[in-house]
């Protein structure tokens, strides 16, 4: 781009540059990602400092640069200041925007994406409840490997198709799930259990959960589930990611201290 340029941008990651300037992360829109420099950001009483802010969403002009770009404009347009307000949350929204930024492209419109971890971040906000963040941490993790064109199989077996329906009064039911595979396996008929493409077992809630996150608002079902449930779902889901993307999710290691059981 040889003129400058608008957009409208999520921040989703920033490092300081300089003494009193910040390099961020946006996702547009219109351009996808763009690494752009907030002039005068660390100042004090800067109208830019707010504007700079992590999951901020502003109105951008931004001037091309031989390095990096220079934003000469900024309008708020949304702020989701309480991601901030809560550990749980904010943890959880870091993993979120981490899954967006290893699958987000630079210089191609991204609209679909933008709206997708916008909207999935304001679920977040609206929750507090531990259980409640993990299960909406969880449905928009699936959502963005689903965007991605990888979300794992979970109302059918991967590899015979078979129907895969929870007994929840059988506490013996399991199913298991396959990385490689694409999603979760019906442990009956011609599947070998000890199969070593089968890298986890779940039990009937766990499968639940897991099916739960492929609709398009998690359902009144969830109410009931645990958070050694979601926990479950979590690190099936981050494996699943990691295996995808090729490169671990460092967010991901804050969930093991912040969600206990």
């Amino acid at each position: 781009m040889s003129r400058n340029y608008r957009a409208t941008g999520i921040n989703l990651k920033g490092m300081t540059m300089g003494e009193h300037d910040r390099l961020l992360t946006i996702l547009t829109k219109e351009h996808g990602l763009v690494k752009a420099i907030a002039p005068g950001a660390k100042k004090y009483r800067s109208s830019m400092s707010g504007r700079s802010g992590m999951f901020v969403i502003n109105n951008l002009m931004i001037a091309p640069g031989r390095s990096f770009d220079r934003i000469t404009q900024a309008e708020m347009l949304q702020s989701f200041i309480g991601l901030g307000q809560n550990l749980a949350r904010l943890t959880a929204a870091q993993y979120l925007a981490e899954l967006t930024l290893v699958q987000a492209l630079s210089n191609q419109p991204q609209a679909e994406l933008f709206i997708l971890l916008t909207e999935h971040l304001e679920r977040l906000q609206q929750v507090s409840d531990p259980i409640d963040v993990l299960a909406a941490m969880n449905h928009g993790i699936y959502h963005l490997l689903a965007i991605a064109g990888f979300a794992p199989q979970v109302h059918n077996c991967c590899f015979t198709q078979q129907v895969l329906i929870p007994d929840l009064a059988n506490s013996r039911w399991q199913t298991g799930f396959s990385i490689t595979g694409g999603g979760l396996v019906a442990l009956s008929g011609s599947i070998d259990p000890t199969d070593p493409k089968i890298g986890y077992f779940l039990n009937a809630e766990e499968t639940m959960a897991l099916q739960e996150l492929a609709q398009t608002d998690l359902s009144v079902n969830v109410s009931s589930l645990n958070i050694a449930t979601w926990l479950v779902v979590e690190r099936i889901l981050r494996a699943y990611a990691q295996y995808h993307f090729d490169r671990p999710i460092q967010s991901a290691a804050l969930i093991d201290s912040c969600f206990t059981l």
